[in-house]
Parts: structure tokens; C-alpha cells; sequence
């Protein structure tokens, strides 16, 4: 839930900054039409940004009562733990923590909040089997999971570049006197930042194969929720697929603002 928010507040000051960006160039006939381009594609990408966000937060707290639904069965922890001891992951860790449901395939490690990891709600044991589902993945070696891992540490470094390019850019001109130096500089930034872009393209199949090509049959198979509970598991894994398409149009909304800086 705290990444959900992270991703609307980085959402809306990109969007701000976007939109001053484009307001701050200056205007002729001829960029009008350019304009209303801009316009409708700006709208398309702040709902794009925002509703997703707010559809996933309405769902995990909507099933997230009652609280104690699975009280008999397990919370979501033990849930993970014993999906994962059923696939021979005996190796991988079922941890708490307070930076956001995930799995560490450098860790082995399933971490879930402390609502999922000891809660007996249907969100907790649906988001463990989401989690646990990732585990799988890395233990079958899936080739998209393991292209999203390389691309992750290259992103990272590429974020570092892009931001010590970007900041050097005053610098750079003030040396040089040369535009094409702080131009050069702008396309390296732009370039770097494009990585992480390309991360969360990514990761929504990878995403999208947790929630419908590992977790739904886990639940379903092992018959480990309530008649009824299945339809709106299903809504759940849906919200924790799409808690990354979000942070997808944010990327894509900070690397269009660069480009745009760019062309002036």
C-alpha cells in the first residue's frame, strides 16, 4: 500500500512538472496543434497513472475484511510457508517487513507486510500465494523473470548515471560554453532513465504470470478458500498485477518530461 502512494505522489509532481515544461516553451500557430496533442495525451497518461493506483488500494482494503476470515486455515505467512514447502522451496524465507509485499530472488526470500504476513484476511493469504508465486518463477528459471533481475541492476546504475548527468549539465555548460556539451549530456540522462522505463514494461507479465499463471491455480487447486472466496481473489491478484502499471506511465511520464526538455 505505501508503494501505491509513493507511485500517486511521484505521479502527480512529474505530471506538474511535465505540464510547466510544455507551458514554459514558447508558442506559435504551428504549435497549437502540437498542444492539443500534448493535452490528450497528458489526460490519457494522469488516469492512466492515477486510477489504476486507486482501484488497487479499494480492493486490498475492501477484501482485506473481515480480518479474521482464515483464522482456522492460517495468515498469510503460513500460507506462503507451506505453498512454498509444497514445491520443494523449503530454502526460500517467509519474512515480515515494512517496505511493501515482494519477493527477493537474491534473498530466497517471500516478504510480506505486517497486515498480509500475520493477517488471516482474504488480501493477506491472496497476496502470499501472489508473492509465492514469484518464488516459482525464479525457481523454474523463467526467462522473462530472469530478464526483469538483469535489467533491474542495470536500471539502477542507470538511474545513478542519469541523475549525476543530468545535475552535471549546468556545470558541463558553464565549463564548455558549448550547447551540444549540455545537449550530449540531457540524451545520456535520458537515455539511462529510459532503462528503468523499460523495467516495468517488463514486469507486467511477469507480473500478470503470479497472479493468473501461479497463484489463481495454487488457490484453486489446493482448495484453501471459501466457496466464493475465488471470483473475488481473482479482483485481488488482478490489483497486484496492475500495482505496477501505475509506476510503468510514471516512468514513462518523467521520461517524456525529459525528452521534452530536450527538444528545447
Amino acid at each position: 500500500m505505501q508503494q501505491i502512494l509513493k507511485q500517486t505522489i511521484v505521479g502527480k509532481h512529474l505530471l506538474r512538472n511535465f505540464m510547466r515544461t510544455m507551458i514554459g516553451r514558447r508558442t506559435n500557430a504551428h504549435d497549437t496543434a502540437i498542444y492539443m496533442i500534448w493535452i490528450i495525451i497528458l489526460l490519457i497518461i494522469t488516469l492512466g497513472v492515477f486510477l489504476p493506483g486507486m482501484w488497487v488500494k479499494h480492493v486490498m482494503e475492501k477484501y482485506g475484511q473481515p480480518a479474521d476470515r482464515y483464522r482456522k486455515q492460517g495468515s498469510g505467512g503460513e500460507l506462503a510457508r507451506h505453498l512454498l514447502d509444497s514445491h520443494g522451496l523449503g530454502d526460500v524465507l517467509v519474512e515480515e517487513t515494512a517496505v511493501g509485499d515482494h519477493y527477493d530472488p537474491t534473498a530466497k526470500a517471500v516478504r510480506l507486510t505486517p497486515t498480509n504476513y500475520s493477517g488471516y484476511s482474504l488480501t493477506a493469504v491472496t497476496v502470499a500465494a501472489h508473492e509465492v508465486g514469484h518464488a516459482i518463477q525464479d525457481s523454474r528459471g523463467e526467462s522473462l523473470f530472469l530478464a526483469r533481475q538483469k535489467l533491474v541492476k542495470a536500471a539502477m546504475a542507470g538511474e545513478r548515471l542519469a541523475g549525476i548527468m543530468l545535475m552535471a549539465t549546468p556545470i558541463i555548460l558553464l565549463l564548455t560554453r558549448l550547447p551540444q556539451a549540455g545537449a550530449l549530456t540531457i540524451v545520456i540522462g535520458v537515455v539511462s532513465m529510459a532503462l528503468s522505463t523499460l523495467v516495468h514494461l517488463i514486469t507486467l507479465p511477469v507480473e500478470f504470470d503470479a497472479s493468473y499463471g501461479k497463484a489463481l491455480p495454487l488457490l484453486e487447486k489446493g482448495e484453501y478458500l471459501h466457496d466464493g472466496d475465488l471470483k473475488h481473489a481473482e479482483k485481488i491478484l488482478k490489483a497486484a498485477a496492475l500495482t505496477y502499471v501505475a509506476a510503468s506511465l510514471t516512468s514513462l511520464l518523467n521520461l517524456g518530461r525529459w525528452v521534452a526538455v530536450l527538444r528545447r
